[in-house]
């Protein structure tokens, strides 16, 4: 059957389901179907990926020549474009993640069915990102554990082990395990350094940082960016690192809104490093406003915030989600622009004595019931 045939079978076809026919292909209608393969479509796609702004361009594109594999009856072609199509929706801006997700479930069946372990781990990874992009952990965690028991008995390539460590990394920070995420960013990082994928290694690196700037550690941050893997990536993703480090080595806040300030796109432009470094500076937030606040009993929150260098107003949103948290005792009066703090006077020693007390009078109260129970 040549592949004339088979464009005007896809049109049948289209017009059966109530779709308009697909395009044309001029370049495959002289050859035999036979001779035909499939890789030619991959690369075309791959090549099309690499064009700056392209992204509703593949889109098109792979759903167009997935109705035209389905016509044609490639289904290996077909899964694969399927797979492309539901990572272009995912990193598309916004994510499209419903349809991501309905695109990886639909393909998982048919390729436990071809037994396909390769294709398996790619489609697990790719459900666990989407997964951990709808801010499901625990199903992303899921998906990777499938995904790396069917790794355990096939060679997986170091681009997909690194790209497996990483979303393993990804997950362990947040479930707030840095130590773990550590070691898999770790990983990754020497995977792809040896595949001198430069963007992904300085990727990795970064999560190893955060991951020492989570635990408290922001010496080893200095140590690793000064070291030998450090100068070979060295640049500005690093040095944003290394400040953030600084900032919170030194307990400045305001030290840290000027890393921010400085090193945007390296660090805000960074999903999993923007993430977590919100909770870090929430975290210094909190301390300097406790350590502020200590020596008063009443101050005004003008005052707090011409101290701490931030607006007002974003200083009493933050002391009144503390108090309402019990970060400490007490309340905020808007209308005079003031902060009270009540004195902690630790637990009252006559709420004991009362309760003794009472403990006592109840086995009194017992001992004279069943006096009165055997004079009956």
């Amino acid at each position: 059957m040549s592949s004339r045939s088979g464009a005007s079978g896809a049109a049948r076809a289209a017009s059966r389901a109530g779709r308009p026919p697909p395009a044309a292909r001029p370049l495959t209608l002289p050859c035999p179907r036979a001779r035909l393969p499939a890789r030619p479509f991959r690369l075309a796609v791959d090549r099309l990926g690499e064009i700056p702004g392209s992204g509703e361009t593949q889109i098109a594109v792979c759903a167009e020549t997935v109705e035209w594999c389905r016509a044609e009856k490639r289904s290996f072609l077909r899964i694969r474009v399927q797979l492309r199509l539901a990572a272009l929706l995912l990193a598309a801006s916004p994510p499209r993640l419903p349809p991501a997700l309905q695109i990886v479930s639909a393909v998982l069946g048919e390729v436990k069915r071809l037994d396909d372990k390769q294709l398996l781990v790619e489609i697990h990874l790719l459900a666990s990102k989407i997964q951990h992009a709808l801010k499901n952990v625990p199903k992303a965690r899921a998906e990777l554990t499938a995904g790396r028991a069917a790794a355990n008995s096939i060679y997986v390539g170091p681009e997909l082990q690194a790209a497996i460590d990483v979303q393993a990394g990804t997950l362990s920070c947040d479930e707030r395990d840095y130590r773990t995420g550590f070691s898999y960013f770790y990983e990754a990082f020497e995977g792809l350094a040896s595949l001198a994928d430069e963007p992904g290694a300085v990727q990795a690196f970064k999560g190893m940082l955060l991951c020492k700037i989570m635990t408290e550690q922001p010496d080893d941050v200095s140590l690793l960016v000064n070291g030998k893997q450090g100068l070979k990536y060295a640049g500005r993703p690093l040095e944003a690192m290394r400040g953030v480090a600084q900032a919170f080595k030194d307990r400045s806040l305001l030290a840290l809104e000027r890393v921010l300030g400085d090193f945007r796109a390296e660090l805000l432009g960074d999903k999993l490093v923007a993430r977590h470094l919100g909770f870090l500076q929430d975290l210094l937030l909190e301390q300097n406003l406790l350590r502020l606040i200590e020596p008063f009993s009443c101050v005004e929150i003008a005052h707090v915030a011409a101290l701490i260098g931030l607006a007002p107003e974003r200083v009493e949103a933050k002391l009144s989600q503390m108090v309402l948290d019990k970060k400490f005792a007490g309340t905020l009066d808007q209308g005079r622009g003031q902060l009270l703090v009540f004195a902690d006077g630790g637990a009252d020693p006559a709420y004991a004595s009362a309760l003794k007390a009472v403990g006592s009078l109840g086995q009194v109260v017992d001992t004279l019931h069943g006096q009165v129970a055997k004079l009956k």
